[in-house]
């Protein structure tokens, strides 16, 4: 009898923990894993703000996966998953197909615009290593046009943000840093350089209590950031955000979106039942009505019985997946009962530049400033600790001085 196979989709958070869960929990002879990826690299996802600003390289938000999971242990492919064949136990992807005897899908998110026009076709996105690194040269080229063209206006150096929620506000916070470096090295007067972040809520920062919030914004509006609180993006242009009920205009040069994400569109390809893009998953992460498939990360909701409402999803909570899912892998296999997920939330923290930031932490413990600052790279190490050892720690980890 052949040993079962075990395919996981997807090398974002939940799709790499898990599949080293999985070597730590079967042996060899006890199943065929197998990781299927876009590239073949992992990257940080709550690091591509700083690889967009160009407050860090790229290349330190990217682990090459066979550096983390030995190719000896684990089949890899890095081929682009185009849909799942339930009832067939096959996942098509765009150069072959593989089947499987269990599917773990952890094909992270792809961003929402919730139909806002013109933002699909004119804004940039915090979505992936390449586009962030687009982002990151197309606002030096902005400096430098600034500098060499006479015909260039100063709204040209403008950078407009819309979402006021994590990542928009963790990327102005790269911006406040790297802004003034762009001033400097091309010679700009950096009050004619604004960073503006519009949000149609009456406050940023949602996850976090309201002195945490308004510490947050003063810091950074002494750092030059602007907020447009309670400003609904109607269209997205060419020369920048139309707001509010009076189609304001208001210009920039760079235009990024970041006010939302939803599941991989496989999911609605391979006719998954979604709810905001995302699949309701059952309390041991399965797919409702299917034995044999799990799905994780920003691909599900996981509802807390307690409230009624699916628990956030942060990398923290893929991350925390993984464990679960391997566990009732093992344990559907053997034809043992599968345990519930619990999650167990030590906190959130988020940076507003290098040595400045908000959280709140295990008991409720609330953080601001550089204790914070140094507590979210703490929580940015350790990951790499769990993922890779002290190796990998070392190679990739943030011990950046204040």
């Amino acid at each position: 009898m052949s040993k079962p196979k075990i395919v996981v989709l997807g090398a974002g958070y939940a799709g790499m923990m898990t599949t080293k869960k999985l070597t730590q929990k079967l042996a060899p002879e006890e199943a065929e894993i197998v990781l299927v990826n876009k590239h073949n690299y992992h990257y940080q996802t709550t690091w591509l703000h700083e690889v967009a600003a160009g407050t860090i390289n790229h290349n330190q938000a990217r682990i090459m996966i066979s550096d983390v999971i030995s190719p000896n242990r684990v089949r890899l492919i890095y081929d682009e998953v185009q849909e799942v064949k339930k009832d067939e136990n096959k996942v098509i992807l765009a150069n072959s197909e593989i089947s499987y005897d269990y599917l773990v899908i952890s094909l992270g998110f792809v961003t929402n615009t919730f139909g806002i026009k013109g933002m699909e076709e004119n804004a940039f996105f915090i979505q992936d290593i390449d586009g962030c690194q687009l982002i990151r040269d197309h606002i030096e080229y902005q400096f430098a046009k600034y500098k060499n063209d006479p015909d260039a206006k100063d709204s040209d150096l403008n950078i407009l943000v819309g979402g006021g929620g994590f990542t928009g506000i963790e990327l102005v916070g790269e911006l406040a840093e790297r802004v003034p470096q762009l001033c400097k090295k091309y010679d700009i007067d950096r009050r004619k350089a604004r960073i503006i972040n519009v949000e149609a809520a009456p406050s940023i920062l949602p996850v976090f209590d309201k002195d945490l919030v308004s510490y947050a914004k003063s810091s950074l509006e002494k750092r030059g950031v602007e907020f447009r609180i309670g400003a609904k993006i109607t269209e997205c242009t060419k020369e920048g955000f139309i707001v509010g009920d009076d189609s304001e205009l208001i210009e920039a040069g760079t235009v990024i979106w970041t006010g939302g994400v939803t599941g991989n569109p496989v999911l609605s390809k391979s006719g998954f039942e979604l709810t905001k893009g995302k699949v309701t998953v059952n309390g041991d992460l399965r797919a409702p009505g299917e034995d044999n498939i799990f799905i994780l990360g920003d691909c599900a909701w996981v509802m807390n019985e307690a409230d009624g409402r699916p628990f956030p999803p942060t990398a923290q909570s893929a991350m925390q997946h993984a464990d679960t899912c391997a566990n009732n892998i093992k344990a559907v296999m053997y034809g043992q009962p599968t345990e519930k997920f619990v999650f167990h939330d030590k906190g959130t923290v988020a940076s507003l530049g290098v040595t400045d930031g908000i959280g709140t932490i295990l008991n409720g413990t609330n953080l601001a400033g550089k204790p914070a600052a140094a507590m979210k790279k703490v929580v940015d190490n350790r990951y790499l600790f769990l993922l890779g050892g002290p190796k990998l720690f070392l190679k990739k980890g943030k011990v950046r001085p204040f």
